[in-house]
């Protein structure tokens, strides 16, 4: 799935090289990407009502051309996206959908706190979805960065409204095109979203329940063990090595405790054997944490290390 990179949580939009200012006219460009999704099987009146008087989206432009370069420590990411109003409109949020969440842990085996990290990073628990139609804003980028990936976007949003999921007006998100309260792009709502009831086109829009399922259901077809964590912070002695911290080092628990590594009071109950790896994200002297396979799955969803530590740590701090 094609994500926001590093700095999700901070209005960050995903990122990726350009190929430059469009050199094709923007009508043709727009009769050809017609053209593609009628071959692909969209109706005519779908094609004409998403696409039929678009213009380039000057907004989505701008957007895309003048994006924030930003190096940011993990100290200043983290000090960032794990406010204390952030921590506790989560406290606030979980106590609305604790039933919920339960029930959505129960089917797919993803544990509430990863569910509430995400969707406090993503969208400020649904408060921050976008409102850029996003066939227009996908058309746009497709045009202007002469990109086969977002023309394949567009069709797949399309697809959407064919399916009779959403009408065109309600296809809403980011400007990159991502969509709702998990930020999906079109193609990844077509294999993943849910609807939790069973009842009806998923709605991660508007629908928490059907939101929060279809971020576990990405997970779990991530690979997201049940009962296991993501990570955890911990103790590294200030003499540790620190080129053999990674996550692709991965080695045991014991392990790194025989380097001096110490786990923290309230530390999840892991057998030594448990495969870890060590990150130390702002290097030697920093904070350290151990990894687990779940945070793989989460670097699925968002594949940056720092986002991935930060909703482990929200999770944590949502539920102490």
């Amino acid at each position: 799935m094609f994500r926001r990179m590093m700095l999700a949580g901070l209005g960050s939009a995903l990122v990726l090289p350009r190929a430059g200012r469009a050199a094709q006219p923007f009508p043709e460009f727009l009769a050809q990407l017609q053209a593609r999704a009628r071959a692909a099987g969209i109706p005519e009146r779908i094609v004409m009502a998403s696409t039929g008087s678009l213009t380039p989206n000057q907004d989505v432009i701008k957007l895309d051309h003048h994006q924030a370069e930003f190096t940011l420590t993990w100290a200043q990411y983290s000090s960032r996206v794990l406010s204390q109003t952030r921590i506790a409109n989560g406290k606030a949020k979980y106590a609305q959908v604790r039933s919920l969440l339960a029930a959505i842990t129960s089917r797919y085996g993803v544990s509430a706190d990863v569910m509430l990290g995400i969707w406090a990073l993503e969208t400020n628990f649904g408060a921050n979805q976008g409102d850029f139609n996003v066939i227009d804003a996908l058309t746009t980028l497709a045009w202007d960065r002469q990109s086969h990936y977002f023309g394949n976007e567009v069709i797949k949003a399309m697809t959407i409204v064919a399916r009779g999921d959403a009408p065109v007006a309600n296809l809403l998100g980011s400007y990159a095109g991502a969509m709702g309260q998990p930020q999906f792009m079109p193609s990844t709502y077509l294999t993943t979203a849910v609807s939790f009831s069973g009842n009806h086109a998923p709605d991660i829009w508007n629908s928490d329940a059907d939101a929060l399922a279809s971020m576990a259901n990405y997970l779990a077809k991530a690979g997201w063990q049940a009962d296991a964590p993501s990570s955890e912070p911990v103790l590294a002695p200030a003499s540790f090595n620190a080129a053999m911290a990674g996550r692709e080092n991965m080695q045991t628990i014991g392990y790194w405790e025989k380097l001096g590594v110490q786990r923290l009071p309230g530390a999840p109950q892991l057998s030594a054997a448990t495969p870890a790896a060590l990150l130390l994200p702002d290097g030697a002297g920093g904070q350290a944490f151990l990894v687990y396979e779940n945070f793989k799955a989460i670097r699925r969803y968002n594949p940056s290390d720092f986002y991935a530590l930060a909703v482990g740590a929200l999770g944590r701090m949502i539920l102490s």
